[in-house]
């Protein structure tokens, strides 16, 4: 904080990630929606397969098609993933530096790069593995088609978590957990140090202070 303000507390990093999340998500649940069913297509049987040219014909045709509302099918667990990722990314790299930093003994890790890279890899890993239940409860309810009576095995986030437990087993819902957290720790990763280093640029150039 700058002027000597009070720190942020940690409940109020919380909150600010839930509410940039959820605010995020819901403007772009549509996009989401299109992305699974392209991906999802290359899966599917030739005559099965939506082939859409790219996620903007997506969008379109799911409106056409489906209805408008359709572009916000499984926007609940898109949500609450969001949710989960901001609040557990970003807070817990502030609190991961900030412990880091009190570690007299670690010396190395006090500044710089050996301290952004450590607290941002475990907020990585936090995040993977709070977040991954999420999402493959989001892709499941995203990706599903009707069945023969019309219903749909998935109807919302709890009940999709709960079924794939039942049925699969606890270990399911982290399942596919090292690739995952190697795209999301290096994203992490990367992601905070370059914001270090342009909060290092605009603290030298423009008296920038956080």
């Amino acid at each position: 904080m700058a002027g000597g303000s009070k720190e942020t507390s940690f409940g109020t990093k919380l909150i600010c990630g839930l509410a940039s999340g959820a605010t995020a998500a819901t403007i772009c649940c549509p996009v989401e929606v299109s992305l699974i069913r392209m991906q999802a297509d290359g899966r599917l049987p030739p005559e099965e397969r939506r082939n859409y040219k790219n996620v903007f014909d997506g969008i379109l045709r799911i409106a056409r098609e489906e209805g408008i509302a359709t572009c916000w099918r499984g926007s609940t667990p898109t949500v609450v993933r969001a949710m989960v990722v901001n609040m557990v990314q970003m807070a817990t790299y502030d609190e991961a530096k900030r412990t880091l930093q009190k570690q007299n003994a670690v010396s190395s890790l006090k500044a710089g790069l050996p301290l952004h890279f450590a607290s941002s890899l475990t907020s990585g890993f936090l995040y993977s593995a709070a977040s991954l239940p999420f999402d493959i409860a989001k892709t499941r309810m995203q990706n599903q088609k009707a069945l023969a009576d019309g219903s749909r095995q998935y109807s919302n986030i709890f009940q999709t978590l709960m079924l794939i437990v039942r049925l699969e087993g606890p270990a399911a819902l982290w399942k596919g957990f090292a690739p995952y957290f190697g795209r999301s720790g290096l994203h992490t990763v990367g992601m905070f140090m370059i914001l270090e280093q342009l909060k290092r640029i605009a603290s030298t150039k423009f008296g920038y202070s956080s």
